[in-house]
């Protein structure tokens, strides 16, 4: 029943019976919470078997016999680098492990770019303004970062396959104070795409004005998958040294998602010429990172396969969520014509799109009966959602009782708000 066939007395009737449902679930008083996607309790669980006495087999020693209780090993412990090398597909000397925070090692490397430069820059990114791109919808996170340190942001759409190319092929090449891009090519946030081989490869092999431009390409879902059937992302790191452009790329991660948010190991891998560059600075900004943490994570998850084996323990939790979210979305928004949504086989979201003009007052209406969803317009750069539709929603964090609450209460926040809008009622 696609609402904008309906005529306008029918319009009133279902919109006078959805307040009616709104004003009921508002009464309860609930308090809940879609805002973020932080791991659940039971998430959390799975890695507690790590802070039991793992170490009384095999003390505190490092493979490389250094005493991980002291200083030293600036870029991380021979095992763990080895480890999550193998996960990114990069190797030993081209990763550099830091401490629990990706969103930290990301910060850091625009903070040294613009105090430093980077490997190839002929003076620090900071002498001069300076531009990034910004696929969107994309991760409120990564342009908090870049407008807190002054970097105009350019709005790139994102298309079924990743970021629009033709867009970034054309600023890049032709604008020298655009120094970079953000990418979260795997089960994207919010959207949930992975970028094509040709997306990844055309990255890869673009040609850029400035010769110290770098892809910031934020793999923080890699295993994060939901299905049995994982999307597969080529290897960025590969295709950059194919097409002669081998230092082009920081590639971020961690465990943040797979073990402990907040006592996990971030990682950066990216070409040794610019390993080098970033070790010698590290050296003045620190004598070593958690090390200690480093060998708990290598000697509870002991391999790459065993990182995978615990990720399905994380699906296995996180699905039914997702398969409860997607199912309210489908019975109460399905076929009406006033929203649209992903359905990703991995990650942490689910994107929604409402009519024009609706996200802000649907969020806002939701928010007022208790139900926190991320604000309109954070997945896009100053907080701006040029047409006001995206809305990005976090299954993971409560209880299947909770979301189901949750996203009734949502779904007819977005009902209501669309009526309005085909009436002309609708007041933002």
């Amino acid at each position: 029943m696609v609402l904008s066939a309906l005529g306008k007395n029918e319009l009133k009737q279902m919109l006078s019976e959805l307040i009616t449902r709104y004003e009921g679930l508002k009464s309860q008083n609930l308090n809940l919470d879609m805002s973020r996607g932080r791991p659940c309790t039971e998430q959390l669980n799975l890695s507690d078997p790590m802070m039991e006495n793992l170490f009384r087999d095999y003390g505190f020693k490092s493979e490389s016999g250094t005493d991980c209780r002291n200083y030293g090993l600036i870029d991380g412990i021979p095992e763990a680098k080895r480890l999550f090398a193998e996960l990114l597909g990069v190797s030993e000397n081209e990763i550099i492990l830091g401490g629990n925070s990706s969103l930290n090692m990301m910060y850091d490397a625009i903070a040294r770019a613009m105090s430093f430069g980077v490997y190839g820059s002929r003076e620090p990114w900071g002498r001069k303004p300076i531009k990034f791109l910004c696929p969107s919808p994309g991760y409120d996170r990564h342009f908090a970062i870049t407008e807190l340190f002054g970097i105009e942001m350019i709005t790139v759409k994102m298309n079924p396959d990743g970021p629009d190319m033709d867009t970034v092929e054309r600023l890049s090449a032709e604008d020298e104070s655009i120094k970079g891009i953000w990418c979260v090519p795997k089960y994207s946030n919010p959207d949930g795409i992975t970028y094509s081989d040709t997306v990844v490869r055309r990255f890869a092999a673009m040609k850029t004005k400035a010769p110290d431009f770098r892809i910031f390409w934020d793999n923080a879902y890699v295993v994060h998958h939901l299905t049995d059937e994982p999307d597969e992302l080529l290897n960025i790191m590969d295709e950059c040294k194919k097409a002669g452009n081998p230092d082009r790329v920081f590639i971020f991660s961690s465990t943040s998602k797979i073990t402990y948010p907040g006592a996990g190991i971030a990682m950066l891998a990216a070409s040794q010429n610019n390993i080098q560059l970033i070790k010698k600075q590290l050296s003045i900004q620190t004598i070593g990172p958690d090390k200690i943490n480093q060998l708990r994570h290598t000697l509870f998850l002991k391999s790459v396969q065993g990182i995978k084996e615990h990720m399905k323990k994380h699906a296995a939790i996180l699905k039914p969520k997702f398969d409860t979210v997607l199912g309210i979305l489908e019975s109460e928004l399905g076929g009406k014509g006033i929203a649209e949504w992903n359905s990703p086989k991995g990650g942490y979201f689910i994107s929604l799109n409402t009519l024009p003009g609706c996200a802000t007052a649907a969020v806002k209406m939701a928010k007022e009966a208790g139900v926190v969803i991320t604000p309109a317009g954070a997945t896009y750069p100053y907080g701006h959602d040029p047409e006001d539709r995206n809305i990005r929603l976090a299954p993971t964090l409560p209880p299947i009782d909770e979301l189901k609450k949750a996203m009734e209460l949502f779904t007819v926040c977005v009902q209501i708000v669309s009526i309005k809008k085909l009436l002309g009622e609708l007041n933002r």
